[in-house]
């Protein structure tokens, strides 16, 4: 037998080994793949976040910012939105994490927009196949750890080009080699092919070309798993899925063509120990396929901006629906939240049962309001953690339509928020001036006539008594406006007194025993009376003088309004 044949023989048996361990690497990948997403659901993620992740998964929402009401930096900072996110944030693929949290940033101002997302959540909620399988497809788009998927495919846009003449002449020459001189010369051919693959294999790593372009080479493999999603995506028919799959469509049918390119380009995902991708990474190191077809395939999809962010949008959101639908089977307590209208000239919100999501053993408080709420009590009593808890809970109302309570009723609100401030160090500005910066914000706000939510903790702390008792109760009265629903926490007992007619007093309280201090984290009407910061020196053995000698000083003060000089 020639040994050309012999050779054809063997090649043709071990490629058919190769095929088949193909087969049950893929067969053994997705029954893990499965049974993990079984797990998953309606459990706390388990993703860790690198630092800056968010900052990177945030440059998608960035890219519509300017595209109505967006909850702001401050407001989002004050709240801990990140760790909310990290909660809900159950998605298989990065179009799903992108969008997720531009759903967190951009609330939604009307029932349709409503109705629509609500139905998507509940038949994934409801449809447990078609959830898992929707999921298995999504799972093939990945998570790249790069930052934002939007940025990674739209860095194309000004990817470098390369001088391919040297890897087409690479390419003749192995291919003369394979099918001319190995036919005719066995020995001889063989020896310089592999020669000549060895020659290739170290200039794709060692020369320019491969390493100007590999940044972009991964920008095409998140390009390519989108696309190859998209055509699997073909035989999904549910008509609650009917426009998320229209618009998948139109999107793959204006980058038809581009798949094959990128074919040779990159692999579908580099990280998944594919064993028929591992054999297209050898090829495209020995052949340079991969850099003789960048030019062409980079030219096709430039100026494709809009049709890959419409891919995207619509990936991404199948992923967040199912996200969320998640995170409503991990709540021991959760309702959809009931947009109302106005019924009186004043905002109204109602909530019962409401609980932080963050907090493991949570406290639950209801409350109505249609006014002004102030909100008294000391350090660590609960106020701060419920104005957050009213504030989180009107923007998952208005996003994921999912609120940590037993009842949720209120109109449309925008949500803003004054609260976890700092000095800003590298603009040179002090915590006040960073505060009253802050505090326009919701002014300027307030005067549109829009319903606006807007939650203050410790109005102008950053001064002196004195102008901050002037100031706050001016800036609170300011904004006690029919379409301004204002909650505010403060130590400053006189602003409850200043305030009153216009603010709802209600208070938070604790009681000091010998050894300890007990909260128990409910919400009480009225203004708070008990004063226990000194009884706290004591109960942490300051000199029983210090504490005294305070007693009497607030004792006295009470009394004429006078604080008298302290005397040694």
């Amino acid at each position: 037998m020639h040994p050309y044949i012999t050779v054809i023989l063997i090649s043709a048996v071990l490629f058919a080994l190769f095929i088949i361990w193909i087969g049950y690497e893929k067969y053994k990948s997705k029954k893990r793949l499965r049974r993990k997403i079984q797990r998953i659901y309606g459990q706390v993620p388990e993703r860790e976040y690198s630092p800056g992740d968010i900052e990177n998964i945030s440059h998608y929402f960035r890219r519509k910012e300017g595209q109505g009401f967006c909850i702001d930096d401050i407001t989002w900072n004050d709240l801990d939105m990140d760790r909310i996110y990290m909660l809900i944030n159950q998605t298989v693929s990065s179009p799903g994490e992108d969008v997720l949290y531009d759903m967190l940033r951009r609330p939604l101002f009307n029932k349709e927009d409503i109705e629509k997302r609500e139905e998507l959540i509940c038949f994934f909620a409801e449809n447990k196949e078609k959830r898992e399988k929707m999921q298995m497809m999504l799972s093939g788009v990945g998570k790249t750890w790069h930052g934002s998927l939007a940025d990674t495919i739209l860095a194309l846009e000004n990817a470098p080009t390369v001088r391919a003449g040297f890897h087409w002449l690479i390419l003749v020459a192995l291919l003369l080699t394979l099918f001319v001189l190995l036919p005719l010369y066995p020995v001889a051919g063989l020896l310089l092919f592999v020669l000549l693959s060895t020659g290739n294999v170290i200039y794709y790593y060692a020369g320019n070309d491969r390493a100007r372009i590999g940044a972009f080479l991964d920008c095409f493999s998140s390009f390519l798993r989108m696309l190859d999603m998209a055509e699997k995506m073909d035989n999904v028919d549910w008509p609650e899925t009917k426009k998320q799959m229209e618009q998948i469509s139109n999107s793959k049918k204006a980058l038809a063509g581009l798949k094959k390119r990128a074919f040779f380009l990159t692999s579908k995902n580099e990280t998944s120990g594919d064993p028929a991708q591992l054999l297209l990474d050898y090829i495209r190191m020995v052949f340079h396929i991969d850099i003789i077809t960048y030019n062409k395939t980079l030219k096709s999809i430039q100026g494709k901006t809009e049709e890959i962010m419409d891919l995207l949008d619509n990936l991404g959101e199948l992923d967040a629906a199912i996200a969320i639908a998640s995170f409503r089977e991990l709540l021991p307590l959760w309702c959809r939240p009931e947009f109302i209208q106005r019924e009186t000239d004043h905002v109204r919100l109602k909530t019962e049962d409401l609980y932080h999501p963050l907090i493991q053993e949570p406290v639950a408080n209801s409350i109505e309001a249609e006014t002004g709420i102030l909100i008294t009590g000391s350090n660590a009593s609960g106020k701060s953690t419920f104005l957050k808890n009213i504030a989180i809970n009107s923007i998952l109302a208005q996003t994921v339509l999912t609120c940590t309570c037993s009842c949720y009723e209120a109109p449309f609100l925008k949500v803003m928020t004054s609260m976890a401030l700092r000095d800003d160090l590298s603009g040179g500005e002090s915590y006040f001036i960073v505060e009253i910066r802050s505090l326009k914000r919701i002014l300027d706000e307030s005067t549109k006539g829009e319903p606006l939510l807007c939650i203050i903790d410790e109005v102008l702390r950053g001064t002196n008594t004195i102008e901050r008792i002037a100031a706050s109760s001016r800036i609170l009265s300011s904004l006690n406006q029919k379409w301004v629903l204002p909650f505010a926490a403060t130590h400053d007992i006189e602003l409850s007194y200043i305030l009153e007619g216009q603010y709802r007093n209600l208070h938070f309280e604790e009681e000091v025993q010998k050894h300890q201090v007990l909260f128990n984290y409910l919400l009480k009407e009225g203004r708070a009376t008990s004063r226990n910061a000194i009884k706290l020196l004591s109960m942490l053995e300051y000199s029983p003088e210090i504490v005294k000698e305070a007693e009497q000083a607030a004792a006295d003060f009470e009394k004429t309004g006078v604080w008298k000089a302290c005397r040694k």
